[in-house]
């Protein structure tokens, strides 16, 4: 009788899997260690912890509100440590670090500039620090046999006016690790329109450009992100799920903005964990993920905010493996997803799949042809 596959990946071969990440903010990654660190160097005494146990704990039950902008809020502090640069080369660097370890072999991790410059710095000079820290967290992650590659997406906050400005600065340095623009912060109020001399210059540049929508305000949120603004990806999107019935029978119709949405292959950076916290999804059970993966949306898996969702891109690829019984099958399409998706050139993003990504989901698949070798051949015929 011929043995069948383990369908059911590991923890561990969900951890060593190759994989890709499109939306993780570097101020909601930090390690409380390293902010406590910060905040005595500089003199910060707002901190509502000084154990970073506790102050880990304390991030992830403020943000587990239901409410995207007592979520938000949490950003004051990490935000505060983030000022130097010192601190934004520490931080860089240990997010690629970090990264590396949980994984990733390439991530596109975005920042606001305009949130850094209390200090003093410029917003070169902000650029420049996280430049040399992703550079730094690369080095450090190869000599310790691990591979990454980080990118840089620049956000402006949608509730300011400097959009154009940083959408400038990211053209300026979009050939020195800085891979395209973002605008984040609270949608109710602040639509993308606002914002649209930017997409515009973008647009001109022929640069990329993704846009938060759809996570704290329904489809008319995407609907501008995508036919005023231009939008290359949308920044979670899940509430693309407004347009999608589900018939008592199982059939499904999709409106006009979702069947748009699916037919041009439009990446949505969903983030599980973070929509639970923010109220965009009630349960595991129930997001929006299950449904757009089975009906072959271009669906990614993201972390968002790793310390306030205390989470991984491992963590949440087990998750919806308890949750939905996904195989490496199903892991291995989201990541490729995300790799078609990312903001470097096509011919890199086609040797990432080819020579990374398919070679290391191959491996771990075959692992069951091996898994009782060892008691194979301790257990022989003449019992020797």
């Amino acid at each position: 009788m011929t043995s069948q596959p383990l369908t059911t990946p590991t923890a561990d071969q969900i951890r060593r899997a190759p994989k890709v990440l499109l939306h993780d903010h570097l101020d909601g990654g930090l390690r409380p260690g390293t902010i406590i660190d910060i905040a005595r160097e500089t003199g910060y005494t707002q901190l509502p912890e000084s154990e970073p146990d506790k102050l880990g704990t304390w991030f992830h039950e403020a943000a587990d509100s239901g409410s995207l902008e007592r979520y938000l809020e949490t950003f004051a502090h990490t935000c505060a440590v983030m000022q130097t640069r010192d601190a934004l080369v520490r931080v860089a660097a240990e997010c690629a670090e970090d990264l590396a370890e949980d994984g990733v072999v390439y991530a596109e991790v975005r920042y606001a500039p305009e949130q850094h410059l209390e200090a003093g710095l410029s917003l070169e000079e902000v650029v420049e620090a996280v430049n040399e820290g992703f550079r730094q967290g690369e080095r450090t992650a190869h000599a310790a046999g691990r591979r990454i590659r980080v990118g840089a997406l620049l956000t402006a906050m949608r509730h300011a006016a400097r959009a154009l400005e940083i959408a400038e600065l990211a053209n300026r340095y979009r050939d020195h690790g800085v891979v395209g623009f973002d605008i984040a912060g609270a949608e109710a109020g602040y639509p993308p329109t606002r914002h649209l001399d930017a997409f515009e210059y973008l647009k001109r540049e022929n640069n990329h450009f993704t846009i938060h929508a759809g996570e704290g305000f329904g489809l008319p949120s995407i609907w501008q992100a995508l036919q005023w603004c231009g939008a290359d990806r949308l920044g979670h999107g899940v509430r693309i799920i407004d347009d999608i019935k589900v018939e008592a029978d199982g059939t499904v119709q999709l409106g006009r903005l979702a069947a748009y949405v699916r037919d041009k292959r439009i990446p949505l950076e969903l983030c599980p964990s973070s929509n639970l916290q923010t109220g965009a999804a009630a349960s595991y059970a129930e997001h929006p993920i299950g449904l757009l993966r089975r009906l072959h949306f271009r669906a990614t898996v993201n972390t968002d905010n790793r310390l306030m969702s205390g989470t991984s891109l491992s963590r949440e690829f087990e998750l919806l493996t308890e949750t939905f019984g996904y195989t490496l099958d199903d892991l291995q399409w989201f990541t490729v997803n995300a790799m078609k998706s990312a903001f470097i050139p096509f011919d890199e993003r086609l040797a990432m799949i080819n020579d990374v990504i398919k070679p290391g989901y191959a491996e771990l698949k075959s692992e069951w042809l091996f898994r009782q070798t060892a008691a194979t051949s301790e257990s022989t015929p003449d019992g020797s």
